[in-house]
């Protein structure tokens, strides 16, 4: 028997279950179909940092859009959140330097709708005295920025939170339920077919494996990362996401700039080995006291799965020259693998009714929300206005 819905989503990721969030708003029944039994990849394997104020053109359009779910899905879905804004530390005076000329390419904030945009600049330049009382580095410094706008999440309990909340408001979950094709108005699968007037493909690098053409065309391959979770005994917590100056070459609002140009230079002189591992040297901390440390990126059509401690050793030893501690304790390490494309995000309709969306950058927890939502809202129209619904939120069974 063939069950029915208005719109199926398949890949329960964060930009799969911001599709059946938009879908649920506008009053549509939905379902959700995963081939895993709880959430296992890049939408659990990242920093939890929602870097708003970083990025440019699409990206930034999307980016903000999130936001405003972000902070609505904290009062209502129970996702963990901070309002922590970002600390972007400057080592060296040409860091400095981007810093200052992107907070002047700033100068005016955005409008944000419904006012959910903090009262404050988007870029506040720090003094080195500044930056210190602000986070516990034992670097020098030559000051560094906060962005107030960006947020933190737990990436272990968001989607968990939000798949049970979509659960309460009615949203059908087929987990373990792998999907062997797809087609306008229905979708195959090893559970039997599913039949719906939309179906939003979202499986991020997994592209390849229901649209393989699709996935060529657009460049699409798997990028991996090396990543830790660390007892790094600091003398205070970290109140906020920390950056370096190898972020600044990783963000498009920073990396567009012309100041970027000499630090990357600079950085790849000096630092030969870690420009090689693709480094972006950043840290969040988590609400039990351990830091996420990373990440490295490597590209291919797959990722091996032997991780070469070399680049676990190289981030062990720039986390404790940062902070001016011992080499910190390992709790875990674990590789992210997510979709690298040619640009940052995969939005096509291969035929009437199919929809494929994928953030195609490492940018998925701090934009996935806002893609989504445009994609369902290009088809639908504008979100009926939501009720609240704190009390309706039920187990998914696998996301519990």
């Amino acid at each position: 028997m063939t069950a029915s819905f208005d719109v199926a989503v398949v890949g329960a990721g964060i930009v799969g279950l911001g599709a059946a969030l938009a879908a649920v708003d506008r009053g549509l029944s939905v379902v959700v179909i995963d081939r895993a039994s709880e959430p296992s990849g890049a939408s659990v394997r990242n920093f939890g940092h929602l870097c708003f104020t970083p990025q440019d053109g699409l990206a930034r359009e999307f980016a903000l859009a999130s936001r405003e779910i972000w902070l609505r899905l904290a009062a209502d879905a129970d996702v963990w959140l901070r309002e922590s804004g970002t600390v972007v530390l400057a080592r060296h005076p040409d860091e400095l330097a981007v810093l200052t000329e992107f907070a002047r390419s700033r100068g005016s904030a955005p409008a944000f709708a419904h006012g959910a945009g903090p009262a404050r600049p988007e870029v506040e330049l720090l003094g080195a005295a500044q930056v210190g009382a602000l986070v516990p580095v034992a670097a020098r410094s030559a000051g560094g920025a906060f962005l107030p706008w960006d947020l933190q999440v737990n990436p272990r309990q968001a989607c968990t939170a939000l798949a049970a909340y979509l659960a309460g408001r009615g949203v059908a979950f087929r987990l373990r339920t792998a999907v062997t094709g797809v087609r306008s108005g229905s979708v195959t699968t090893t559970r039997g077919p599913v039949s719906a007037g939309t179906v939003i493909v979202a499986v991020n690098h997994d592209i390849d494996q229901l649209y393989p053409e699709v996935a060529e065309r657009a460049g699409i391959r798997r990028c991996g990362l090396d990543m830790l979770r660390v007892d790094a005994g600091l003398r205070a917590p970290l109140p906020a996401p920390l950056l370096t100056g190898w972020s600044l070459l990783r963000y498009g609002a920073f990396a567009s700039l012309p100041t970027a140009a000499a630090l990357g230079d600079r950085l790849r002189g000096e630092f030969p080995e870690l420009a090689a591992l693709d480094l972006n040297q950043m840290y969040t901390q988590l609400p039990d006291g351990s830091l996420i440390v990373g990440d490295t990126h490597y590209r291919g059509a797959s990722v091996s799965p032997f991780q070469n401690e070399h680049a676990f050793d190289a981030l062990l030893r720039l986390t404790g020259e940062l902070f001016g501690v011992p080499r910190p304790r390992v709790l875990e390490r674990w590789q992210g693998v997510y979709a690298s494309g040619m640009s940052d995000f995969l939005i096509e309709r291969p035929e009437p009714g199919v929809h494929l969306v994928a953030a195609t950058t490492g940018i998925g927890m701090t934009t996935g929300l806002g893609l989504s939502e445009r994609v369902v809202g290009g088809v639908y129209g504008s979100a009926i206005s939501v009720p609240p619904t704190t009390a309706l939120s039920t187990p998914v069974k696998g996301f519990s």
